[in-house]
């Protein structure tokens, strides 16, 4: 955050409703960029996020929230567009070996070129991106080394990198933990109670409580030493 002064730019946010990204937005908001929120319906089993993305555009007021439906169901080969089941084992502190089931095949790409175009149309300068690379699942884009190589990739398939005014790819929470996120958001004035982590949520969206990410979320607002405010699924043995 030291390295952006307060301004008056515009900036794109991918916006799922998660903590990550919501906690993103508070930055970008608190930097003093005019905020254009983008959420991608891929056909996600989570549906719920797309409700919280709708609560959190509406909670920070942001100027434009774009829903852009992308069915990614029509390849399948995760746990959160295919039918298969999403794991409910114990978490691991520590990044994996193996690239887990709920890896969505290339999806930060897909949806950082998605921004880059929105970006370029609303003449924002900078994309802020939630990814983090500490306290996660292990999936490949959410590394340094791809936000990176995919600010190379704007920079030479832009009209604005091309023009000399290249869009800067944002990743702030990038080197953050879960619960060094929750505070930060927290300092922001952030409600994680509109937010939405659950990769397998009950049929009126609660979230279930035992999917790695509830998991990590759960064990981050423990670090934090911030009660948790999610409300948790009577499907799943949890009490709401």
């Amino acid at each position: 955050m030291k390295t952006f002064e307060k301004n008056k730019s515009r900036a794109v946010v991918l916006l799922s409703g998660g903590l990550d990204s919501t906690t993103t937005l508070a930055i970008a908001q608190d930097l003093g960029y005019q905020t254009y929120a983008l959420t991608i319906n891929y056909g996600q089993r989570h549906h719920a996020e797309l409700a919280a993305a709708k609560r959190v555009g509406e909670y920070f007021n942001v100027t434009e929230h774009k829903v852009l439906s992308l069915d990614l169901t029509l390849f399948g080969g995760s746990a959160l567009t295919d039918q298969i089941p999403v794991p409910k084992e114990s978490v691991v502190e520590n990044s994996p070996s193996q690239i887990p089931i709920t890896y969505v095949p290339a999806r930060n790409t897909i949806m950082l070129s998605l921004a880059l175009a929105y970006a370029e149309v609303v003449g924002a300068e900078h994309i802020f991106i939630g990814v983090n690379a500490v306290d996660y699942s292990g999936y490949p884009d959410c590394r340094p080394e791809f936000i990176e190589a995919f600010q190379r990739l704007a920079q030479l398939a832009t009209k604005a990198g091309v023009s000399g005014t290249p869009l800067r790819i944002v990743a702030p929470l990038i080197s953050k933990t879960k619960a060094e996120i929750i505070q930060t958001g927290l300092n922001l004035g952030v409600d994680y109670s509109i937010t939405h982590s659950c990769y397998d949520p009950d049929s009126v969206g609660l979230a279930c409580g035992e999917c790695e990410s509830c998991q990590i979320r759960k064990l981050g607002f423990n670090k934090a030493g911030i009660d948790d405010p999610t409300k948790y699924s009577q499907e799943t043995g949890r009490v709401e």
